[in-house]
């Protein structure tokens, strides 16, 4: 007998950027309910130590544990790549970006020439070396740190006619092209809006890897291998999910100014908010009245 699992997929990032990953996920699993908290007080965590990454993503999956989520993505590729044990070591199925980007990469590239960016912390960790290593030791893989486009994303600075970002990704991805990658991956999820930059700067050659939108395909096949599914809205329990008609409910949590994140939130999403947004302190794990 096919069972159900009706309890929320839980989301978490430093800031907004997790929301390209809950963007696929509406998408991919329409019934769904997700729980997304943004740790927008303590934003950015690329450029913080191991030991506070390490508390921070622990207070994050703890917020989300309270929650009642039956799943624990870390957007955040930070905490994916230097604090993976902190995933492993929870109650619950709990995975971040890092796998899913690093073994779509090995899959799609043609020369064996891997590009890597990301915040200083995630390129500092060697995680998605160390991956596409054990996948394909063949593999070579040329890493670059790019601290500024987290800023120029929340910011809004997205455009191809912004030139002070065109002019900062040709500084960072010039020594990537050079190197010849035919494959790149944007292993931080605030990175995908920078897309279209981007690709202008690599070339057609080159295919852009979307840690957000692996992160939410590993997250089917973990349910499906589950059997975790939610039901469909108005259906019978026993039927997977369709993308018939959008039943999910969605909460947003933030750690500081819920105004700010909504006005930016539908850039990520691509869709307005839909769902009740919240501050939480997750220290205290206090929650404050809806925005």
């Amino acid at each position: 007998m096919v069972t159900v699992d009706s309890r929320p997929i839980g989301v978490f990032d430093s800031g907004l950027g997790g929301l390209t990953v809950v963007r696929q996920l509406l998408r991919r699993l329409p019934c769904e309910d997700i729980v997304y908290f943004g740790d927008t007080g303590r934003v950015p965590y690329g450029t913080r130590s191991r030991e506070v990454i390490d508390k921070y993503a622990r207070q994050d999956c703890r917020f989300l544990r309270s929650e009642g989520v039956k799943l624990i993505i870390a957007a955040c590729g930070t905490v994916s790549s230097a604090a993976p044990h902190v995933l492993e070591e929870q109650p619950l199925p709990a995975f971040g970006v890092v796998g899913p980007a690093a073994a779509a990469a090995v899959r799609q590239t043609k020369n064996g020439r891997i590009g890597v960016i990301g915040t200083p912390a995630t390129i500092h960790s060697g995680a998605f070396c160390r991956h596409i290593s054990q996948l394909n030791p063949a593999v070579q893989v040329f890493a670059k740190a790019c601290p500024l486009f987290v800023p120029l994303v929340e910011n809004g600075w997205i455009g191809r006619e912004d030139e002070v970002t065109r002019l900062t990704a040709l500084r960072y991805l010039e020594p990537l092209r050079e190197q010849g990658v035919d494959t790149l991956i944007l292993g931080c999820t605030h990175f995908p809006l920078l897309a279209d930059v981007i690709a202008d700067i690599m070339g057609e050659g080159v295919i852009l890897v979307d840690s957000g939108r692996e992160a939410a395909d590993a997250c089917v096949e973990r349910l499906a291998a589950d059997d975790a599914f939610a039901p469909p809205a108005g259906g019978s329990s026993g039927e997977r999910c369709s993308p018939c008609g959008r039943g999910g409910k969605y909460r947003f949590y933030v750690s500081d100014q819920p105004e700010g994140f909504s006005r930016m939130a539908g850039m990520f999403l691509g869709q307005a908010i839909d769902g009740d947004l919240r501050t939480v302190d997750v220290e205290t794990m206090t929650v404050t009245a809806g925005q």
